[in-house]
This record gives C-alpha cells, structure tokens and sequence, in this order.
C-alpha cells in the first residue's frame, strides 16, 4: 500500500505509510533516477515544459477513475489477505504508480488507433490515479478488519475469557460495516487542509514516500523512463502470472486439516511443531523482497528468541505457572504470554517512537515559528515561498500549487457537518460509545492529525495506530467495564485512526502533487473518491473472507487475524486491568517493554551505520504471536534480492520492485477465486500431509487391519 504499519503496524499507520519500511527507504530506482536528473538536467520541470499542465477537472478523467475502481479491488484484496494472515504490508505505491501507467498507456494506444483519443495521458493523471488506489485499499487496514474491527467479533472473543459477554460482543455485518466507515473516513482529510500551505510550501516538509512516488512518476513520463516501465511491467505480469498458478496448483493439495504445501515440514517435524518452516508463500517471498533487510531479520531473532528459546521455557513450567489441563487457545496459560508480551513489545515501540516524533514534531514548529517570526498561517494568500531565490522548479510548484485553492471555509463547514452527522450515527451503531466521547475524540482529533501529518513529513512515520491505541485504553477505561467499555474502546480506535491516518495520507498526497503539478483539487478530490470506493469495497472483500473461510481468525487458521487478538486484549487491559495475565506474565511485560524502549535508544544514539544491525523491537514482536514461518519466506525474499543485486546491482534494483509485487498481487487475486470455491462448497481433491515415520506405521497399520 504505501508506507504502512509494521503492526505493522506502528512505523506508517496509514494508507501511504508502511510501517515495516525503514523510515529512511526510498526505493533505490527513484534515488537513481534522481541522481541522474541532478546530474544530466537542469531542471526536473523544463524536462516537461514543452507539456500544457490540464487543468485541474482534466485531471480527473473517467478513465482514471475506472483504471483505480479495478486496481483498488485488486489491491484490497492484497492488503486484506496481509492483515488476515500476518498484518504486515508492504509499501504498493510503486506497484499502484506504475499498473496506473500501464492500463492507461494502453488504454490511450487503443483510442488513438481508432482515431477517438480525447485527452494525453500526463503525469498528473498518474498521480490522480495513484492516489485514488491507495485510498481505497488503504481502508482495508484503516478499517480495523484485521485489528479493531474483527476484535470485536464472538470468534475473538471467545479466545479472550475476560468481558467476552454479550456488551462486549458486536459480530462483522455489511452493513453497519459501510455505514461506520462512511462517517469516520472522510474527516481526516477535511481536518488538515487548512494547512497544507504551510505544510508543504512555507515549512518544506520532505514526506520521503511522497517524494519518492513523485519521482517515480515524473521518471515514468520521460521516453526513458516510459521505456523502462514498459519492460518493469513485463516483469510484473510474468511473475503475476506464476504467483497465481502456483496457488491455484497448491489449492489441489489442501482437502483437510493441515494439508498442502502452506504446512511442508521444511527443517524436520520437530521444527515444524516450534513454527519453522517455509510454506511457500509467494506473498511473503515478494513482502520480503521489498522491505528492508533489517525489517525482515528482526522479524527472523524474534521468532528464534521466542519459539526458540522463551516459550520451551515456559512451557516446562506448565502445572507451576499455568494449569497443565488448560486449552491451548486459553490467555491464562501460554498463549497468554505469547499474546501480552508481544503487546508489550508493541506497546514499548510505540510509546517510544511517538514521545520521539511528537518531540521532533514540536521542536520543528517550534524553530518554523521562531525563524519566519510569525504564527501559524492558515489563509491561502501568496508567501515568500515565491520569492525569486528560489529554484526555477519551486517557483513552478509553487505558482500551480496555490493556483487551485481548496477554500479554508469548505474544509471547516466538511469538518463540521460530517462530525455532527457522525455523532449522531456512531452511537446506533456502537450503543456502548455515547456521543460525548466522540466529541472529546473529535475536538482534540485536528490536533492530533496535525501532529501526525508533520511528524510523518519529518520522519515518514505514521503513528495512526498509536492514537488509536490511545483511544483504546482512553474511551475504555472512561465507560467501564459494566457499559461495554471493551467495544467503547475499540470503536474509538477506529474512530481516531481513520482520522490521523488520512490526514498523513493526503498530505503525502498533496506533496507527489506539489512535485508532478497535479491540482491539490484534483488530489482532494481523488482522495475522496477513493475513500469513498474504499468504503464499500474494502467491507465487500472483508464479508467475502468471513463466509468463505469459517476458521477466520482462529489461531493455526489459514488466517488467524493476529491482530483482532492483540487488539481486544488491549482493550480488556484498559478496561480491566492487568487480571487476565497469568502468572509471571506481567514481570515478562514489563521486561519486555523497557528492552523495546532501550533497544529503540540505542538504535538512534548509535548512529545510521551501526543502528543497520540492531534489531527493531516492533518487527521482533510479530512472530512472538505467530512464529517464524512467515518470517523465513521473508529471509528468502531477501536472499533472492541479495544474491540478484551481487550478479546484476542495476537490474536487480530497476526490477526487482516489479518482481515482488508481481508475486503479491499474483497470490493475493488468487484469494479471489479460492473463496468463490470455498463459498460454492468446493473441495480440493488432495490431502498432502507429513507424518513421523512412528505415526505413519500406525496409519499403515489402522488401515490394513
């Protein structure tokens, strides 16, 4: 999607941030194409001044909008299955960008052929389109179906034994589903345009992902840089192509418990029961390929220090610590130290990362304020920003920027209207969250995506889901246990990071705007569209998992939805206390906290050369809850990267964003037709399962007696 969460959640919470990527990474294609523009040209802007700009209703074409309507589906259905599965995402801005690209280039080479074709296909355009995919595929994890949402579900309840009764309970429905989405999800982007003036031109905020996505576009508009995508998409489609066929070829072998390839033994039977093996995934082989090294080698020590080394632990104090009899799903035994030491892992990268960013956040108003010697302004007058010292592509930018204004008078009234018409529907929808608390979130709300959309301009970190959690434990505890505090707490996170997170995410919006001369009209309105498709087809994909796969988030599922776990428990912590922990347990937590705060410090006191092999406590928290087989199909990912870069470094660094996405969007619009299957009562024919030789003697053995 973009930038998003390693919770992912906690680095890039919102549609254009992906928390898994180092806050640093810009993908090596755009710094190379950047390096080339510094070195060969003058001047990224007199590249396309022989081109007219459009304005900004020509920016908007049906054709754009029908190109993001498929490619928001197909990318909803990536990012669904990622937050069923493991919840960590990876950036598909680049995927979005250069698909976008495609199908219009095609699209425009069709019509001018039949002599019909209306309009060029131009950057802004491209842009337009961009935004609008990862709008709408950024509700499927906004919208809380693998975390806050799914967390107030029975079948995640029943996996908690504190406050799972019936106030506490509110099971997935389309329709309440599209209703809540509708009204919280469009006020993030009302909240802070305002200030976008300020944001992208009079304080320069860099917004790395949208810079980069800005980049990548402009490149893609030369006759070099059309070229070159022409060839990445060619690799797309042959590597799309495989990643399907080999799910659908898997499929044949699932007719059972446990079954397939998903569940091969790779390092023995004795690896396999501690969670190590590698289950083929081609999502998580192109999930490894695109993010870091380090991402997915914290993920590989967390797995080891926990499968590995704490839970044999533990588990030899069963009878001691924990009742020997209880079940093995029970958060009084040792899943409830897999659970509550993987939250307060979370908990300590989170609380870490957001005194840090919100300090930087502060000291840079702070030093904006001191240097211009003014307050904050909000109108939309002309400032120095066109002051003739600066560059001829700023002065560009700037000019066509304030061109366009969105009135401040249209975002307040939006702000206003949608906020009275939320308070008054949300509390139908979640009895247990009354009006009040929803006007506190909504007057405090505009700080806090103001906060959020700098912080993510400073550092590229989205902290979208740290205010939801602070929502959680805020609303829960001040409605309490015996008025549902538990869904009061979770349907307030939904409610703060749907705002926060569209905030960051239309500003990153308005920069790659800033950069490719795109309308922030047309951006806002994209914005919008896309969130509105969102709203609907996010939910649609969401019920389609939730009646085809009727395992939907148990632990050991096709998809166990991590997350909607942690997130419940969250929420009976805030509401409860610390009395659903077993014994010990809170001991471990607070361990475990303090070494992810320590950690973190040591990563940013030791300076960028020695931090790259420092694990980042948020990513080794992950497999605590999961184990480490996703985070071996990551290693792989990665070594397949490696060893490409060494024979080829620039073709494995033009197409190997091509190749990972290939074989995500491949395997994941595979998940399609497998819940069709599974909805139609569709059985795969085989059953491919691995046996001790012991066990199989005695299946030998039952069958020929």
């Amino acid at each position: 999607m973009s930038r998003r969460e390693i919770e992912i959640m906690d680095r890039n919470g919102s549609s254009k941030n992906n928390p898994i990527e180092d806050p640093n990474y810009e993908d090596s294609q755009s710094k190379k194409m950047k390096k080339n523009e510094e070195e060969h040209v003058e001047s990224v802007e007199m590249v396309f001044e022989s081109k007219e700009v459009p304005t900004w209703q020509k920016q908007l074409t049906v054709r754009a909008f029908v190109v993001s309507f498929v490619l928001g589906i197909l990318f909803s259905f990536i990012v669904m299955k990622l937050n069923l599965t493991t919840g960590i995402i990876p950036s598909l801005n680049v995927s979005a960008g250069l698909l976008g690209f495609f199908f219009i280039k095609i699209w425009t080479k069709f019509m001018s052929k039949a002599g019909i074709l209306k309009q060029p296909f131009t950057r802004q355009e491209n842009t337009v389109i961009q935004t609008c995919v990862v709008a709408t595929s950024g509700i499927a994890f906004s919208g809380g179906f693998g975390s806050y949402l799914f967390g107030m579900s029975d079948v995640v309840a029943r996996q908690s034994t504190e406050l799972n009764n019936a106030q506490n309970i509110k099971n997935p429905s389309l329709g309440w589903m599209i209703a809540f989405l509708f009204v919280v999800s469009f006020l993030g982007l009302f909240s802070v345009v305002p200030l976008r003036k300020i944001m992208i031109i009079d304080f320069k905020l860099t917004y790395p992902s949208g810079t980069a996505t800005a980049h990548l576009i402009n490149s893609f508009h030369t006759p070099q840089g059309a070229k070159l995508a022409k060839k990445q998409v060619r690799e797309l489609g042959k590597f799309f192509s495989f990643s399907f066929f080999w799910g659908f070829f898997q499929w044949f072998f699932t007719g059972g418990d446990d079954c397939g390839f998903v569940n091969f033994p790779t390092f023995g039977l004795e690896a396999y029961q501690h969670k190590f093996y590698f289950d083929f995934s081609a999502t998580y082989v192109g999930v490894g390929m695109i993010c870091p090294y380090l991402i997915n080698i914290s993920l590989l020590v967390g797995a080891v220090l926990s499968w590995g080394i704490m839970w044999p632990l533990i588990d030899t104090r069963k009878g001691v610590w924990y009742p020997a009899d209880l079940s093995p799903s029970s958060l009084h035994g040792l899943q409830g130290y897999k659970v509550f030491i993987a939250i307060a892992m979370i908990l300590g990268d989170g609380a870490y990362n957001f005194v840090k960013v919100l300090g930087r956040t502060l000291f840079g108003i702070y030093q904006q304020v001191k240097t211009k010697d003014t307050v904050l302004p909000v109108d939309n007058s002309p400032s120095s920003s066109t002051s003739p010292s600066i560059s001829y592509d700023d002065q560009k930018r700037t000019e066509l920027f304030l061109r366009d204004q969105i009135p401040a008078w249209f975002a307040i009234s939006g702000y206003v209207i949608i906020a009275i018409i939320s308070i008054v529907t949300v509390p139908h929808i979640f009895t247990q969250l009354k009006w009040y608390h929803i006007v506190v979130i909504y007057i405090i709300a505009p700080v806090l995506a103001f906060c959020n959309a700098y912080g993510c301009g400073l550092t590229d970190w989205s902290l979208a889901s740290t205010y939801g959690k602070l929502a959680i434990f805020t609303i829960g505890a001040w409605a309490g246990a015996s008025h549902g505090g538990v869904l009061a707490g979770l349907a307030a996170c939904g409610v703060m990071m749907n705002i926060v997170s569209t905030a960051s995410d239309l500003m990153q919006d308005f920069k790659t705007g800033y950069m490719t001369l795109a309308s922030p009209r047309s951006m806002f309105v994209s914005q919008i569209i896309g969130t509105a498709m969102g709203c609907v087809i996010c939910p649609c994909v969401f019920w389609l998992f939730y009646k085809a796969f009727h395992d939907l988030g148990l632990p050991g599922s096709q998809y166990p939805a991590p997350y909607a776990l942690v997130y419940r428990n969250m929420a009976i912590l805030g509401v409860d206390g610390f009395s659903a922990l077993p014994k010990n347990c809170l001991v471990l937590c607070y361990i475990f906290f303090a070494a992810a705060v320590v950690i973190n410090g040591i990563r940013d006191g030791a300076g960028k050369r020695v931090a790259q092999f420092i694990p980042i406590p948020m990513a080794m928290a992950i497999p605590f809850y999961l184990g480490g087989y996703f985070a071996i199909d990551m290693c792989v990912g990665s070594l397949i990267l490696f060893i490409w870069r060494k024979v080829n470094r620039a073709k494995a660094d033009a197409f190997g964003p091509a190749v990972a996405s290939g074989l995500i969007c491949g395997d994941g619009i595979w998940t399609l037709p497998s819940s069709i299957l599974a909805l139609l009562g569709v059985q795969p024919p085989i059953c491919m399962k691995f046996l001790s030789s012991k066990q199989n003697t005695k299946v030998d053995a039952f069958l020929q007696g």
